[in-house]
């Protein structure tokens, strides 16, 4: 069965909340790990709106910090769709944090996330495809099947050299066990 399209604006979310001490390290800027759950969590909720299912965090393409966060600061993550395969999709986030007495808002971090559908026993699942409607959703799918592409040449790249790996260990336990045949002879 073909699934209906879901727009971008039909799974995007905005989140907010004030930082607080427990978040934050003894120099009074917020933890990494703090804002990196909370990127998780809204990509998470665009990946199960999308979806209607629940789904799982399948990697974290890139994540920069461009600046820190500081206790009081109000944090924004605004995390919308970039793209969506047959089970998977990227979301990306932005987070800002705002200085709540001067109105100072500052661009912190941005990350791409890859989320996998799951149906109810577990398993990856179909999910409806993308609709773009705007010309930076297009431009933003277009830059996320760019980051697609460089995900899989990087893995096929990878099992190159395990493989290449693989052959010199072989070569090296053939030489230990002629080795070993020679100095017992």
């Amino acid at each position: 069965m073909l699934k209906k399209g879901k727009t971008v604006k039909e799974s995007q979310v905005i989140m907010a909340q004030q930082m607080n001490p427990h978040d934050a390290n003894p120099a009074g800027n917020v933890h990494g790990g703090v804002i990196m759950k909370l990127i998780d969590t809204a990509a998470g909720s665009v990946s199960i709106r999308h979806a209607r299912s629940n789904a799982v965090t399948a990697s974290i393409d890139r994540l920069d910090f461009h600046c820190p966060v500081f206790v009081g600061d109000l944090v924004t993550l605004k995390a919308s769709m970039n793209l969506v395969g047959k089970t998977s999709m990227e979301i990306g986030v932005r987070v800002e944090a705002e200085n709540l007495l001067s109105g100072e808002v500052r661009h912190t971090a941005s990350a791409y996330l890859t989320f996998v559908s799951l149906d109810e026993f577990g398993k990856s699942k179909v999910i409806p495809p993308l609709i773009l409607e705007t010309d930076e959703e297009r431009r933003r799918n277009h830059e996320a099947k760019a980051r697609k592409e460089a995900r899989m040449q990087e893995k096929l790249e990878e099992q190159e050299q395990q493989n290449r790996n693989k052959v010199k260990l072989d070569l090296v336990e053939k030489i230990i066990r002629k080795y070993g045949e020679d100095v017992k002879k």
